[in-house]
């Protein structure tokens, strides 16, 4: 039986992946949107080669792969029926990662993270009736915490449903675990939680950038509208993956919820600016909080222009009520499980923002050689694009 991860071709998705790959032997069912088989491979070896060289990638495409084209957010994916009911025979357990991360639009969210989420839910429910479900592991966010200041927020108290969200994103996950626990109620389920996740604490390269350039932006300010002494719960992508790919294998995880977080081990911003100085040699920022109403409007105002400011600005603008709200997340019960804790951020912020500086926040990716296509690869379903 497979493993069915949605997203793979995403940041995250691509760690995940990645890890099933190296850590362990099953096969994967991978859903992925494109209008050719050509196209579904490609987008897979643009996602993972962040991890892999090309003949290793080719190795797992071709032994360990089964790529589903259709699209998240169609009924049984728009797959076919032969191709849906195929899927439903051979997933044994669910890690579903896709989600829209665009904060500033309702419509996005709500149709992937809850009409989609929704369409894997419904496979869960066929997989269990049909051959039994190991376990749906599902990818949420901390943001489902909803409005927080200057708190330590555990796992079992975060959601509270009469607290606003900060964004549709938030909103839409959070009620995205809700019908997770209302619908698959008789299936072993873990929801994974993660804080902001910026990088990669073993190496530079990164191909997810939104963050990183609102994070840029920041640095570069001689005075920062923020309080110094103030927490910023971030962790690296590695050990996120490390994390989901693990406590999925188990057969009996210590808990249902796990934050993957930094914890009150997150460090202040004082910290990083500090280190990111040192590293740099850059002059200190000076921290300013009474600035950050006119900070705030300032942002708004840029981000409805254009180019890179503008640009930097938005981001920003989209990240901005999770930079000052000094909330943490606890991060105990994963620290348990896996036996260690994340690096912390400053021991590769310096690399990973000039890496992301001199690639122009973009990945140099590269592309398909020029190659036979391995016969062995199996592609299955029609495109929705």
């Amino acid at each position: 039986m497979a493993i069915f991860v949605t997203g793979s071709t995403g940041y995250l998705g691509s760690y995940l992946v990645a890890g099933l790959f190296t850590e362990h032997r099953d096969k994967l069912n991978l859903l992925v949107r494109a209008k050719t088989d050509e196209e579904a491979r490609e987008r897979l070896w643009t996602s993972l080669q962040l991890h892999f060289d090309f003949r290793n990638f080719l190795e797992y495409l071709s032994t360990r792969v089964r790529i589903f084209r259709g699209d998240l957010t169609s009924e049984r994916f728009g797959l076919p029926d032969d191709e849906y009911h195929a899927l439903v025979d051979t997933t044994g357990s669910i890690i579903h990662c896709a989600a829209s991360l665009n904060r500033k639009s309702e419509r996005q969210c709500l149709n992937v993270n809850l009409r989609g989420g929704l369409e894997v839910i419904q496979l869960g429910r066929r997989a269990q009736n049909r051959n039994g479900l190991r376990r749906y592991s599902h990818v949420s966010t901390v943001a489902v915490a909803g409005t927080r200041r200057n708190e330590v927020v555990t796992e079992d108290v975060a959601i509270d449903w009469a607290r606003s969200d900060y964004d549709p994103y938030a909103r839409t996950k959070k009620f995205g675990e809700h019908m997770l626990h209302q619908l698959l109620a008789d299936v072993p389920r873990t929801v994974f939680r993660p804080a902001i996740v910026l990088g990669d604490s073993r190496r530079p390269d990164t191909s997810q950038f939104d963050m990183v350039q609102a994070f840029d932006m920041l640095v570069r300010l001689p005075v920062l509208p923020l309080r110094p002494r103030d927490k910023i719960d971030i962790v690296p992508a590695n050990y996120v993956a490390k994390a989901i790919v693990t406590i999925h294998q188990k057969d009996e995880p210590a808990h249902g919820i796990y934050h993957l977080s930094s914890g009150t081990g997150s460090q202040t911003y004082q910290e990083l600016t500090d280190a990111l100085a040192k590293s740099g040699g850059w002059r200190r920022p000076a921290y300013w909080p009474g600035i950050g109403g006119m900070f705030s409007r300032t942002v708004n105002r840029i981000s409805r222009g254009k180019g890179a400011l503008a640009r930097g600005a938005s981001l920003l603008k989209v990240f901005w009520p999770y930079l000052d709200w000094n909330t943490v997340f606890d991060n105990s019960r994963v620290v348990a499980e896996l036996g260690e804790a994340p690096a912390k951020f400053s021991t590769y912020a310096f690399p990973l923002l000039k890496f992301s500086r001199e690639n122009k926040f973009r990945y140099p990716a590269k592309p398909w050689p020029a190659m036979e296509i391995p016969e062995k690869t199996a592609v299955a379903g029609s495109a929705r694009a």
